[in-house]
């Protein structure tokens, strides 16, 4: 039985893009959960952190994870923070692969662009806030499935190793 694919690790480890690699090449969907709240909220994460908090936005990021698991198996891409939520891969996991696409501060914050997209960024140095990041969150994301070290890698072989795991251990 299929599962579902989620991509968790810091802002900029690649979950986008190689998150679409993956669907094009098990055929299947994309969910993207930023770009759906955002569109849904009409408005960027960054207004959405800023006008509403980051606890509401952690609350529809939550609740838009746990509607895309109960769909059909699609690979997932939640923001960087969903999986340090307490309890969100817990639940997760009984219909979900999950897969943490490790990546260090330095590669992270230099791929976290275009400047102002991400609200957990702004305002701060890059990738001191990206240590910090890694630091609050780490412990959670080993606690996925699998990792895959992103570092010095382009984003088709990352995918090619995805769907491998995918396709070894998620049922596709």
């Amino acid at each position: 039985m299929k599962q579902h694919v989620v991509l968790i690790g810091l802002p900029g480890s690649g979950k986008t893009t190689v998150g679409r690699l993956v669907a094009e090449q098990l055929h299947c969907g994309f969910v993207d959960i930023d770009a759906l709240i955002a569109r849904k909220e009409g408005r960027p994460i960054t207004m959405i952190f800023a006008e509403k908090g980051e606890a509401t936005f952690r609350t529809l990021e939550r609740q838009e994870m746990e509607t895309a698991l109960s769909h059909e198996p699609a690979v997932l891409a939640p923001g960087g923070g969903w999986a340090a939520q307490e309890g969100a891969m817990d639940g997760a996991k009984a219909k979900a692969f999950i897969i943490y696409l490790r990546t260090k501060p330095d590669t992270a914050a230099s791929r976290a662009t275009p400047e102002g997209t991400r609200p957990v960024l702004l305002g701060e140095d890059p990738v001191a806030r990206m240590k910090a990041l890694l630091q609050e969150r780490e412990g959670y994301y080993l606690k996925s499935h699998a990792q895959i070290d992103t570092d010095r890698r382009g984003a088709a072989q990352i995918a090619a190793e995805v769907v491998r795991l995918a396709q070894d251990r998620a049922g596709w």
